[in-house]
């Protein structure tokens, strides 16, 4: 066991001239003490970083500009039960870094140098860091690479990540046969709704059934999801399509991750529905719902499976008018 240390630990980055200092705080879910540069991803905020119940302890690090007295860059990191393993995020879709636009890569290595500096002596012998999709901030996506790349990460694994153009028709996007799939729909009287939260239970419920019925699982508990709404009803939502008789034919839990990111994240319809494909319905109303809330992509995800890439599901993506983009995962021997 680490014997106690205080909960807060300040040093000055040898970069950048006696500009910046990098900050440990040892809390779970700490908050910077000076104020952001950016506005933060929902998964890099205190309350979302608190719920990430790691067995091992929370390093949140953040890198400080004092000559403006903000918080430029941020960094939390998840230790394992041995203590000798540690990952960013632990129980979100993506963690690792996020920095403010226009910060050096002399800066951010030297930021990152100081976080290795201080995992390895804590015992720590194996760092994997998850990042953000290449679509959601390509210029800080190859940047992080690009430096994480210099101090000797490798790729552990690259993901084809998924997404929708808001600022684009979804119709003209979709392919010929999806397209057929959404006048069906529509013909046959299915409807997008968004479901109040109270209704979480039976939409689990729901969930669950269709993902056994392609022998998959659900990754939380209902537990953690109700939490999750709870915590952040204003990120978190429900929505569905339902039949002509007012049954369920798809669902969904959505995240807004960011003002400009809505991110499918339980997409899920009954096999008796597959000759509707209710799911490009569901996925018309999540584009016209984020058009309307002013965002600008909508995550369909990666399509990964335990056992590898999932074709079917990439080619159906792709058929919604689906880009793709890189989603990499960066692993380090310290």
């Amino acid at each position: 066991m680490h014997s106690p240390a205080a909960s807060t630990r300040l040093w000055p980055l040898p970069a950048g001239g006696g500009q910046y200092a990098v900050r440990l705080r040892l809390e779970a879910g700490a908050a910077p003490t000076l104020p952001l540069a950016y506005s933060p991803w929902l998964y890099f905020t205190p309350a979302h970083l608190a719920l990430q119940n790691s067995p091992g302890s929370q390093l949140h690090f953040f890198l400080e500009d004092v000559a403006i007295g903000q918080t430029v860059a941020q960094l939390s990191v998840f230790e394992a039960e041995d203590q000798m393993m540690a990952r960013s995020p632990w129980q979100a879709p993506f963690g690792a870094v996020q920095a403010a636009d226009g910060l050096p890569d002399a800066v951010l290595r030297a930021f990152l140098e100081v976080v290795q500096e201080q995992l390895v002596e804590r015992g720590i012998r194996h760092f994997t860091l998850r990042p953000h999709a290449f679509a959601y901030h390509p210029r800080a996506s190859a940047q992080l690479t690009h430096v994480l790349t210099q101090l000797g990460y490798t790729v552990e694994l690259a993901e084809v990540n998924m997404h929708l153009p808001v600022t684009q028709s979804y119709r003209a996007g979709l392919h010929p046969s999806e397209r057929r799939r959404l006048l069906k729909c529509e013909r046959h009287g299915l409807r997008f709704e968004q479901e109040p939260p109270l209704l979480l239970p039976l939409a689990y419920e729901f969930l669950r059934r269709c993902r056994e019925e392609k022998g998959q699982t659900l990754s939380m508990p209902l537990e953690r999801l109700q939490e999750l709404f709870q915590k952040f009803p204003r990120n978190h939502f429900l929505f569905s399509v339902r039949d002509a008789q007012g049954e369920w034919a798809a669902l969904t839990v959505a995240i807004q991750v960011s003002p400009a990111v809505l991110y499918n994240f339980y997409p899920a319809s009954p096999v008796a529905y597959n000759s509707l494909s209710p799911v490009v319905l569901l996925n018309a109303g999540l584009h016209a719902f984020s058009q309307a809330s002013g965002m600008r992509l909508l995550d369909l995800g990666t399509s990964t499976l335990p056992t590898g890439l999932n074709q079917s599901l990439l080619q159906f993506k792709r058929h919604l008018g689906g880009v793709a983009s890189l989603k990499l995962t960066f692993t380090k021997a310290l």
